[in-house]
């Protein structure tokens, strides 16, 4: 390969949902762009993109009570919900352009329509569910939403977790049906097939051992062929950094004053699943529970109709479980890799700081199997063990850093992008609500990266997303039209009643 042909305009570091979805806008607003991927792994959205290895949850806060706070006052606050509900809706209008302009086909490949419910057990938290429908109520963006503490009414939306409930604490759900099952992983290899006809590189099997600054300013970005053990150089004007838990080794590796002082911490899931047809024709929902007191925003319980491979089975989780690996396919030693001069100060602030967790994984990591089939019975009074299997989900790195409000070493729970100042190069960190935000966050990337474009491509871009730089909220009649004709064109109308899979 001549050095000519290693010149590139853009390289995207992995072919996860994030790389697919920037690759993807990249290519409608700037066609002539030359785009590069390398991937580690032998296909496209393997890892933390793979329908397995996440809940498979549009995430738009109709559900997740994790997003909603409760205030002093005893008021909830509803703010991360409705900013989490707006970045949905970029993805659901994005996604409903791609079918639209049939760049891609059989939108019902990777999303369903599926009820959403948030189900909670005790008087307290009975109360707190009921403050929470009310400030969600008036909200257009959660239109729709019902609230019952009627047993016979929660037997009809819940029937697997009402059946052999003995217990006469008191109990109350929500419901909204406008929430959605995605499949991460199918829509990922959906795009990746589609930047392969508009002559995008993708090579899979090549994992990037380093990347730097050249004199010129561009990123030279070392990249080792698995197959055939050689290794290449290829430099681009820009880099992004798309990796999953791969992507802080990446990031740091680039010297830039953003990649100090950050650190990862790593948290692996599992998820009990169940593919017996009698007990899975029983729920069709996703019912998220309340986090336990003094547990993480990530073991919120949840009990999940998926769709995958055409298939329909159920999963409960999460568990957490500790693995100092930063990917599923990673090095036992990625954390201790990770832990660099510049960050040491920072990582030894949160272990101080999270004790609290670190007691909660050894305490998920203990769990034997029939204590983790008590805590579904919580959910599903009637599990048999029989029905349900363990299996192992993705691989996450939260991100720790120095905060203002959090200080030294704080925890985030969320997906941010860390770009260097002159926008040449950025990467993605973090884990929920990830990739159902995948579009916010790349807008986001074009904003800091892109800034000289940003008025030329705002046409095209709202073309594609409607509401960009657009509060939903305050426009209610425009999220009414939009959420109605995307509803249309991804088929999420069409399903009124449940979808069959046999």
């Amino acid at each position: 390969m001549s050095s000519l042909q290693k010149k590139t305009d853009v390289i995207l570091i992995g072919a996860g949902v994030m790389s697919a979805t920037l690759g993807s806008i990249l290519k409608e607003l700037a066609p002539d762009w030359n785009i590069k991927v390398f991937e580690k792994l032998g296909g496209a959205g393997e890892e933390s993109s793979n329908e397995w290895n996440n809940a498979g949850t549009g995430h738009a806060a109709l559900c997740e009570l994790n997003y909603t706070s409760e205030k002093p006052d005893g008021s909830i606050d509803i703010s991360k919900a409705v900013k989490v509900n707006e970045q949905f809706q970029l993805s659901r209008q994005y996604w409903s352009y791609l079918v639209k302009s049939k760049l891609i086909k059989n939108p019902q490949d990777f999303i369903m329509p599926i009820p959403h419910i948030s189900f909670v057990q005790g008087k307290q938290n009975v109360s707190f569910l009921k403050r929470r429908m009310e400030a969600l109520s008036n909200n257009p963006l959660f239109h729709g939403m019902e609230y019952t503490d009627n047993a016979e009414k929660l037997k009809e939306w819940i029937p697997l977790i009402m059946e052999g409930r003995t217990s006469s604490e008191p109990i109350a759900a929500t419901k909204i049906d406008s929430g959605t099952d995605v499949n991460f992983g199918a829509l990922t290899r959906m795009l990746f097939e589609y930047l392969k006809t508009q002559k995008v590189e993708v090579h899979y099997k090549h994992s990037v051992k380093n990347i730097k600054r050249t004199s010129d300013g561009s990123w030279n970005v070392k990249v080792q062929n698995l197959n055939t053990g050689k290794s290449e150089n290829h430099t681009a004007k820009f880099v992004f950094i798309g990796g999953g838990g791969g992507s802080l080794s990446l990031l740091q590796k680039t010297g830039i004053p953003e990649s100090k002082n950050i650190g990862g911490f790593p948290v692996s899931g599992l998820f009990l699943a169940c593919n017996n047809p009698e007990v899975v024709e029983q729920h069709h929902a996703k019912v998220y529970g309340k986090a336990k007191v003094g547990a993480p925003p990530m073991s919120v319980p949840h009990l999940d109709t998926r769709y995958i491979d055409n298939k329909k089975s159920l999963l409960f989780g999460p568990f957490a479980g500790f693995s100092p690996k930063f990917l599923k396919t990673g090095s036992n030693l990625d954390l201790l890799a990770s832990v660099k001069p510049n960050n040491v100060l920072t990582m030894l602030a949160a272990g101080a700081k999270e004790m609290a967790l670190t007691k909660y994984l050894i305490q998920q990591v203990m769990l034997s199997e029939e204590k983790r089939m008590e805590e579904l019975r919580e959910f599903v009074p009637a599990a048999k063990s029989e029905d349900w299997k363990i299996i192992l989900a993705g691989q996450r790195v939260q991100v720790i850093k120095d905060t203002e409000a959090g200080g030294k070493g704080t925890l985030q729970f969320g997906t941010e992008v860390v770009s260097a100042s002159d926008g040449s190069i950025a990467a993605l960190l973090g884990a929920s609500p990830g990739a159902s935000t995948a579009v916010h966050v790349m807008l986001e990337v074009l904003e800091k990266c892109f800034p000289q474009h940003m008025f030329k491509w705002q046409a095209k871009i709202k073309e594609m997303v409607p509401s960009y730089g657009v509060s939903l909220v305050e426009n209610p009649e425009l999220f009414q039209e939009l959420h109605h004709s995307t509803a249309k064109t991804l088929g999420l109308y069409t399903a009124k009643k449940e979808v069959a899979y046999h």
